[in-house]
């Protein structure tokens, strides 16, 4: 019996396009700028000397910051102190109004019944925490934070490897097959089925096969929770 949803964010709740195409064009854009503010506001102080360990080079100044964290984006780069900064940056465009956060009509009907059925609810992104906390308390439909126990990022662990999601499962306290784990990627899915954790593939573009290596879905109501 499923006693907790794990689930990821791009490609599963929300549109693939959303990320790629408006946050993190967003993020490169205001980049340069957000971090000349850090030395006013101090707000990002600590992910920037984060980027400096990094990289190994602890005398980098703010330019030469800013020029990695942006090629960090440019490569697409799953790495900690750049998803904190983003996150950072997204925040103000969340809050003046730049944008909302896009989830998919379906994520949101099936994530509120399974809330209301006791089911408890996570996230885990590559994304900051915060980020996750921003996207879900920015949309269309409202805030939706309530809806979760809990959110993970990076600092839990890549999301390709199997230690990640059992560190997952130690958090939540229960049997690793009372998890069900949503995504878009296989390799994720691998790592979670090999901790012991219940699989959903989710396929929002294009078609489902049924000889995939994991359940396929195109869309949240056809999730089989038994």
């Amino acid at each position: 019996m499923i006693k907790a949803i794990v689930t990821d964010i791009e490609g599963t709740t929300s549109s693939i396009s959303f990320v790629h195409d408006v946050l993190f064009p967003y993020a490169r854009k205001q980049m340069r700028q957000f971090i000349c503010q850090s030395v006013q506001d101090g707000k990002a102080s600590t992910h920037i000397n984060d980027v400096r360990m990094e990289t190994g080079n602890l005398d980098m100044d703010l330019s030469q910051v800013a020029d990695q964290l942006i090629q960090w984006i440019d490569e697409d780069k799953k790495i900690t102190p750049l998803k904190a900064i983003q996150g950072l940056i997204w925040e103000q465009g969340y809050q003046h109004g730049d944008f909302k956060g896009h989830i998919y009509k379906d994520a949101v009907e099936y994530l509120k019944k399974w809330h209301e059925a006791g089911i408890l609810l996570y996230v885990y992104s590559s994304g900051s925490v915060q980020a996750q906390k921003l996207l879900f308390g920015y949309t269309e439909y409202g805030d939706l934070n309530y809806l979760f126990s809990g959110y993970f990022d990076t600092r839990t662990g890549a999301k390709v490897e199997v230690q990640s999601y059992r560190n997952i499962i130690e958090q939540l306290a229960l049997a690793a097959d009372e998890i069900l784990f949503l995504s878009d990627i296989e390799k994720e899915l691998d790592a979670a089925r090999n901790a012991g954790m219940q699989t959903c593939w989710l396929v929002r573009e294009g078609e489902t096969d049924i000889q995939a290596g994991h359940h396929q879905v195109s869309v949240f109501s056809d999730i089989k929770l038994a």
